[in-house]
């Protein structure tokens, strides 16, 4: 059988982690099964939908390298299909026309409510005669479109992560709409519903898996009962756990998660981040954590998918950003950091200070988490000046401190090498009798502000190429 699967998200907002790591599972089954990964759009929500989440989402899978083999299609442009769908189910009497106004529907829902029952519809328009439906049309009323749901009906199906799954037709709140009331006079329908639209799709993109959330099961009973009515075959379903928060419930925007896009603003990378997605709910067969996607495909498997919930843990996505920052070279890391530093205000020119940046990536390179911390730990070599923590203070006031700082000034030259600059350290300690602990103490505050940070000699010869470093002694001085 030929693996075709699909992502489906709905543009009325911006590309979530829980709609991406679904998008993940199913680009990973398809490309271990050399299948085919659909995206499909569904957009039937009118008000909701718009233009700029469906840019969102593209560009957020596109950055996440989950490229898709066919699409996007576009529910609204799809409408003849889910008319037919709905026509047909009609003429074979699965499907009718109910008149209920929102004020019936209230009040039956009252009723419900007070005598301790679960919200349902009770069918009471299921078998209408001609007269009524004349009455409530001579009436005004416009009709929704119902799918019949039998209470006594089971239906079962093989879950390929949770196995036997089972509803009852009386848990699933009665008789289904499958369609609006029409907008326009003279339409006996309107804007097909989601249950629906789904399954016409699915029939005709021809779907053999459907792989999303737990949190669809319930529509998952509703929809195999519309693809026998329609008489197609019906897919196989694999509901993956949801993400949860530290607490084990639902992650939500609340716990600091918001879109694929924000996750990007804060500094991960899409290799790292699309690593821990893989991670959230499946488990690799040789225990390795860190994969590329491609690699993952080779090993991933629904059996292996856990049913229970999957535990968002920062630390942990954390742990493998900076193990992807850290293999990146200084030429590959560069070009990620100039965003922030440009939005931190940063001025450099790219074209001449080239060398000098990847000068200053490879320093603070091995200091990196999430590409934001790039921006406070090269902030010493754009600031004006050095300020000074209250260690390096007290430090200052020590003897011989200042002197030696003076020293390293009129021993400093422009266009200082690595050597040189060791020489002078060599030098100072030898003339004014101090331990070299000292020098290289007193003009890492001198040029910092600080008594702790990246490698002393490279610091100090990248705030030379600028001109800073003599400046930044002088003022420390000063202080």
């Amino acid at each position: 059988m030929s693996v075709r699967v699909r992502i489906a998200p709905s543009p009325t907002g911006n590309l979530h982690i829980g709609t991406a790591r679904t998008a993940v599972f199913n680009w990973l089954f398809a490309r271990h099964h050399e299948g085919t990964f659909i995206l499909r759009v569904e957009d039937t929500d009118l008000e909701r939908s718009k233009p700029e989440y469906t840019d969102n989402i593209k560009s957020g899978l596109s950055w996440l390298g989950l490229y898709w083999d066919e699409g996007p299609f576009f529910q609204t442009e799809r409408l003849d299909f889910y008319r037919q769908a709905i026509q047909t189910l009609l003429d074979k009497g699965f499907a009718y026309p109910c008149y209920c106004t929102s004020e019936e529907l209230e009040t039956m829902r009252e009723i419900q409510k007070a005598n301790n029952q679960a919200p349902r519809y009770d069918n009471r328009h299921r078998n209408l005669s001609s007269e009524d439906i004349a009455k409530f049309e001579a009436q005004g009323r416009k009709p929704v479109i119902r799918f019949k749901i039998e209470d006594h009906e089971q239906i079962i199906w093989h879950d390929l992560i949770r196995g036997k799954v089972s509803w009852q037709g009386s848990d699933l709140g009665g008789d289904m709409v499958i369609a609006r009331t029409p907008e326009k006079d003279g339409d006996r329908f309107g804007q097909p519903l989601y249950n629906l639209a789904v399954v016409v799709d699915d029939i005709d993109m021809n779907i053999s898996h459907v792989i999303r959330g737990e949190d669809h099961i319930a529509n998952t009973a509703k929809q195999i009962l519309l693809y026998q009515a329609l008489g197609a075959k019906v897919p196989e379903f694999a509901h993956t756990p949801l993400i949860l928060n530290s607490e084990g419930k639902k992650l939500s925007k609340r716990d600091g998660v918001t879109s694929i896009d924000d996750f990007r603003k804060m500094g991960f990378i899409a290799p790292a981040l699309v690593n821990y997605m893989t991670l959230l709910g499946w488990t690799s067969p040789d225990t390795e954590e860190i994969f590329s996607l491609s690699e993952a495909a080779t090993k991933f498997s629904l059996e292996r998918v856990n049913k229970a919930g999957a535990k968002f843990d920062w630390d942990k996505l954390d742990w493998l950003n900076s193990q992807y920052l850290h293999k990146l070279s200084s030429e590959e890391l560069l070009p990620l950091l100039i965003p922030y530093w440009q939005e931190a205000g940063y001025q450099f020119n790219l074209e001449n200070d080239h060398d000098w940046l990847l000068q200053l990536t490879g320093l603070i390179a091995p200091s990196l988490t999430r590409l934001t911390d790039g921006v406070k730990e090269a902030q010493l070599f754009f600031a004006d000046g050095v300020s000074l923590t209250q260690e390096a203070e007290e430090f200052l006031t020590q003897e011989g401190v200042k002197e030696v700082l003076k020293a390293v000034i009129t021993a400093t030259k422009s266009d200082l090498a690595s050597s040189e600059a060791n020489d002078i350290i060599k030098q100072i300690t030898k003339d004014l009798k101090v331990k070299k602990g000292l020098v290289m103490r007193s003009l890492r505050v001198g040029l910092t502000g600080e008594l702790h940070g990246p490698d002393l000699i490279q610091t100090w010869l990248l705030l030379n190429r600028k001109a800073i470093d003599q400046t930044r002694l002088e003022s420390t001085i000063n202080n």
